[in-house]
């Protein structure tokens, strides 16, 4: 089946299933590690969960040491859309206008632009951001067709963010102190304090490449390591306090947020146990898009079922209306086989 069409099916029954949400059995786990998170937020009809989940990431690991943040996704999307719709202009309108994107990029633009706390800056409820991408892209295109300029685009963007989203600080105040956007971001996250990681062979181990995902409109790179070291790293890094932020996979039939579970089919776990190389089964997927990039989590505990299978539980943003509050629990195999890639703690 074609996933998009897939994925639309799965969409409509979610919103369904959520109706009846008390009608779904809640299976039992055993937490082993959870890790601190700030509550479950909703990205509502956004397609901003590449910044959702890295923003949450960042959270945890503040907790983890004993700060609380509270970060502003809108704020992040917002210098997203502002550097898109520059992009539209010099490609005098060609090029879209839209939300989608990678986790790194959302460290890339934190370590630009800055950041909000979510207190200081967060969209109106009625905010539909599709419509704002497509109005960007037009804004963009007319801007290009009467040769307005960078400072003439920059003012018209401006303006038309304050007027659908909301206006924009120009400071963050903390604890008593002024800061500007860039210099509070990188106060709780610091230039390279992240490192993504991704697991294929039509690059060599031990290198960094960029991603061919669509979704890559800035051409970030991750480091290509073996699944096993993936893997490795995922559990190390949650077991000693630092959560992950995961990338991959989640059109598959086994992936539910309205049951709050992520497994493989029986057919993909029988492929599993029987393959020789995971690695080639991994590839093989991706480069026939059987593996796809659709939708980003945090990845904060580790637990097991009551027959010892390990799952990783992960804080989605898709609000919380599951058995488990908003959070996932995904199986190991299904990490293994469907994860693109992870944004890990930089040690």
């Amino acid at each position: 089946m074609n996933k998009t069409i897939y994925y639309t099916i799965v969409t409509l029954l979610l919103f369904s299933s959520c109706a009846k949400k008390h009608n779904v059995p809640k299976r039992i786990f055993v937490d082993e590690v959870r890790l601190e998170t700030t509550p479950v937020k909703n990205q509502g009809n956004s397609q901003f969960c590449w910044v959702y989940a890295m923003l949450a990431t960042i959270e945890t690991e503040h907790l983890m040491q004993g700060d609380s943040v509270c970060l502003s996704e809108d704020y992040v999307a917002r210098m997203w859309l502002q550097q898109a719709t520059r992009d539209s202009y010099f490609s005098k309108g060609v090029k879209m206008v839209d939300m989608r994107g990678i986790a790194p990029m959302a460290l890339r633009l934190l370590d630009t632009y800055g950041v909000e706390p979510y207190a200081s800056f967060h969209q109106r409820e009625d905010v539909n951001y599709h419509v704002v991408c497509n109005k960007l892209r037009v804004i963009a295109r007319n801007a290009a067709h009467r040769q307005w300029g960078l400072q003439r685009l920059d003012k018209d963007t401006g303006d038309f963010l304050d007027g659908e989203i909301d206006f924009m600080p120009r400071f963050v105040f903390m604890a008593g102190a002024e800061y500007t956007p860039v210099e509070f971001g990188h106060s709780v996250c610091r230039p390279r304090e992240y490192v993504a990681l991704t697991s294929f062979t039509h690059h060599p181990f031990g290198q960094e490449f960029v991603l061919e995902l669509p979704d890559n409109q800035t051409r970030e790179k991750a480091l290509n390591v073996p699944i096993d070291t993936l893997m490795q790293r995922i559990d190390t890094s949650i077991r000693a306090g630092h959560p992950v932020c995961w990338e991959g996979d989640t059109t598959e039939p086994g992936y539910s947020f309205a049951w709050g579970i992520a497994a493989l089919t029986k057919q993909q776990a029988r492929e599993l146990s029987q393959a020789k190389d995971t690695m080639a089964l991994r590839q093989q997927a991706f480069e026939r898009f059987a593996t796809t990039d659709d939708h980003c989590l945090e990845l904060m505990g580790i637990a097991h079922s009551p027959r010892g299978k390990k799952y990783y539980i992960a804080k989605n943003s898709w609000g919380d209306n599951n058995p488990y509050g908003g959070f996932m629990y995904m199986s190991e195999d299904y990490i293994r086989m469907k994860t693109i890639l992870v944004i890990v703690k930089n040690e």
